[in-house]
This record gives structure tokens, C-alpha cells and sequence, in this order.
């Protein structure tokens, strides 16, 4: 499947003291806390990267996820100044599928001559809502061509414990995204659109850790919290 992914991350202080306001904004609990665990694929002269396209192979609990993400034919959207605060919005196209097994896919690229080149581990709880409109002021003078969500479409909110910190990821319409943001007193201001490698690379800058993977095993020192939700 090829979707437009809009999406918003902003840091979390307190995860327990977020979820548990989740339901009361009408957000219903679809997975609970799941060891989540991300590989990227990339040629020795990261020619992906460079275009910047990724390549991923995720393992969600028991399931394997084939995903491609690239930039698309359009400008970047934001927010205008009339509607207050600007968040940048994050959209990429992604097509993604699921597949029987990952780590022989995994043989395959690297026989086609890609290698892993980074390995990104979290704990995952996804939560969703259904959305009934696609309005809101980032749409206006977008592309026919770009295929962004219908309505009725499945919006998420997934809370992600990274041995980095907490961070709440929030994708669908950006009418959706910015209620969102104001049902939970988030300033748009502090929103990310950064990759959790990008994220990566600014903690290893800040800390001078030499860590080459955002995962458990390479950076230990960080408490991940126990969510009060099952």
C-alpha cells in the first residue's frame, strides 16, 4: 500500500500522566507496549540516503514490515501564520507491506548489495482514532496528485520509549494532528519532524556517546518507564 504519511513527533515528560488522558479524548488503545526493532538498508555509498529514500525492515512483536519512504514531488507543507504557532509538518510517501520473513529478506538485500546501516530499537503502544474530515489549512493549493488520507480515515498516536527519551508520534490530517495537539495542551512549537536517526545523531553530538545504534544493548543508562496501560 502507498499512502502520503503526515506526521508530528513531540518529547514526552511524564508517558503515564499522557495515556492516561488518551481515552478521554476519544483515542482507543489498538496495541499495547510491544518491543519494536528497525533495521536500515543502504548501498556502501548510501546512495539511498543521499536521495533520501529509506529502506526499512521492522519486527513489531511477531510481525515483519517491509517499508520504502521518499520525498514527494511537492514542496514541504506548514502551517500558515494566521493559524497560529507553526509546525512543519513531516510527509513522505510510504509504501509498505508486510512480509512472512524478515531476516531472509534481509539475506536478500544484502545478496543485491544492501547492508544494514542502522539499527533502531523502542517500546511501542499504538493508539487510533477515527477521523470524519480531511480540512484544515495545510491542504490548501496542495496537488490533486498527492495522495493524501480520506475520510473516515484511521488516525494514529503512538507512544514510543527510545533510549534516548519518551515521544509521542502523531499521524493522519493535519486538521486531526493539530486537535490533537490542542486537546493535550501541546505547544506546536515543540513539535519534531526529525527522524529517530536524525534524533540519533543530535543525542550522540550533545552526549559524546559513541554508540552506532539508537538501541538497549548500546545505551543502557536511560530508565525505560512501565506504562500503566495493558
Amino acid at each position: 500500500m502507498q499512502i502520503a504519511e503526515i506526521e508530528l513527533k513531540f518529547p514526552i515528560d511524564d508517558l503515564a500522566q499522557l495515556q492516561s488522558r488518551l481515552p478521554g479524548i476519544g483515542l482507543l488503545l489498538d496495541t499495547p507496549r510491544t518491543f519494536e526493532l528497525n533495521t536500515l538498508y543502504d548501498t556502501p555509498g548510501r546512495t539511498l540516503r543521499e536521495s533520501k529514500q529509506l529502506l526499512r525492515i521492522r519486527q513489531y512483536g511477531d510481525i515483519w514490515t517491509l517499508t520504502h519512504k521518499r520525498q514527494p514531488n511537492t514542496a514541504p507543507i506548514n502551517n500558515s501564520a494566521e493559524f497560529g504557532p507553526a509546525a512543519k509538518y513531516k510527509v513522505r510517501i510510504e509504501t509498505e507491506t508486510h512480509v512472512d520473513d524478515g531476516p531472509a529478506l534481509g539475506a536478500i538485500f544484502e545478496r543485491l548489495g544492501y547492508a544494514p546501516v542502522f539499527r533502531y530499537e523502542k517500546f511501542r503502544t499504538e493508539w487510533s482514532q477515527i477521523t470524519t474530515t480531511i480540512e484544515g489549512p495545510l491542504f490548501a493549493g496542495v496537488p490533486e496528485s498527492l495522495d493524501f488520507p480520506a475520510p473516515n480515515h484511521r488516525c494514529h498516536l503512538v507512544l514510543d520509549e527510545t533510549p534516548i527519551g519518551d515521544y509521542a508520534e502523531l499521524e493522519g490530517p493535519p486538521a486531526w494532528i493539530d486537535k490533537t495537539l490542542a486537546r493535550l495542551g501541546v505547544d506546536p512549537a515543540s513539535c519534531l519532524t526529525e527522524s529517530y536517526g536524525r534524533l540519533f545523531l543530535a543525542w550522540k553530538t550533545r552526549t559524546g556517546s559513541a554508540a552506532d545504534n539508537l538501541t538497549f544493548d548500546e545505551i543502557s543508562s536511560v530508565q525505560i518507564l512501565q506504562p500503566s496501560f495493558r
